[in-house]
């Protein structure tokens, strides 16, 4: 029998302290351990909520949203409780973090997100996947920025959508450094070891099976809503929308190896593609450094005359 799905706690979850040691059996049941683990938050979203909830009656729903969109797994959660909540007379998908607010409430949203396990605390013990997962965090809100400022750029429909999407894009990845950190280790020292191997080739090893099905399958899981399943899923790239999500997580994850990624240049060409613009506007835009002009040295002209 399937499990209902809660991320943001019940009765049926796993403890917060549950680690993974070794890969478990099949996709299935990596998305039945995920769907019943109770996520934690990084610490300093759990300090700025408390502070937010001292100004409950004034603070706008805005204002929490910003708060929410800086964590990639407390975004995740509030997404998975709006679902849980939904009425049936519901038609429509709530795919962004405002709306959502406004559909729990202000004191209903801060009452359910009182006490929230934290990162910091999980990975205590392991100092390498804090580091490691603080990492992928950090590019995923520089893959939101990104896609933002892009859907922007392109009058999109929606532009929250957009970056909902682009900060969701590798939540599977995030998960694992927290919920199974050794194995995450391990993954990063087989990449570094063997510069040339694909990342899914070197997660099927690891983990058997790859960050792009969990990520798709965990997003079914969680029902979360369709446009922003296919957003994140990337496999429609004749839609706009989804080319701006895919862009910007792969910028967000070349340009995290340096400017010098020989990746980059590809990922470039893409966004100039996206925004119609020339390549060198595109990268203007992206604010790509400019390498320093070379610098003659003093008495060079002498000495060549």
């Amino acid at each position: 029998m399937q499990l209902e799905v809660d991320i943001s706690g019940n009765d049926d979850r796993l403890g917060v302290d549950a680690m993974i040691e070794k890969p478990l059996a099949n996709l299935a049941t990596w998305v039945d351990y995920f769907t019943r683990v109770d996520v934690p938050v990084l610490r300093r979203t759990a300090r700025d909520l408390a502070a937010l909830r001292e100004q409950e009656d004034t603070v706008s729903g805005r204002v929490i949203a910003h708060t929410v969109l800086q964590d990639p797994l407390l975004t995740l959660k509030v997404l998975a409780l709006i679902e849980q909540r939904r009425r049936a007379s519901q038609n429509h998908d709530i795919t962004t973090i405002e709306r959502a607010i406004m559909m729990i409430g202000v004191t209903p949203f801060f009452r359910h997100f009182e006490t929230l396990p934290t990162i910091e605390e999980h990975l205590a013990h392991h100092p390498q996947a804090l580091l490691g997962v603080m990492k992928v965090i950090v590019r995923a809100r520089r893959s939101a920025k990104w896609a933002r400022e892009w859907a922007l750029l392109r009058h999109d429909i929606d532009v929250d959508e957009v970056t909902v999407a682009a900060l969701l894009h590798d939540c599977a990845e995030i998960l694992c450094w927290v919920f199974a950190p050794t194995l995450s280790v391990e993954l990063r020292d087989l990449l570094k070891s063997q510069p040339g191997l694909r990342s899914a080739v070197a997660q099927g090893a690891v983990f058997g099976i790859t960050a792009h099905d969990l990520q798709t399958e965990l997003a079914r899981a969680w029902h979360l809503p369709h446009l922003l399943t296919q957003m994140i899923d990337g496999k429609a790239r004749d839609n706009p929308r989804v080319r701006n999500v895919v862009c910007a997580t792969n910028l967000a994850r070349h340009s995290a190896n340096g400017w010098d990624d020989p990746a980059l240049p590809d990922d470039y060409a893409e966004i100039a593609e996206l925004l119609h613009l020339r390549v060198d506007a595109a990268m203007a835009r992206i604010g790509v450094p400019v390498p320093d002009a070379p610098t003659e040295l003093p008495g060079a002209s002498a000495q060549s005359s």
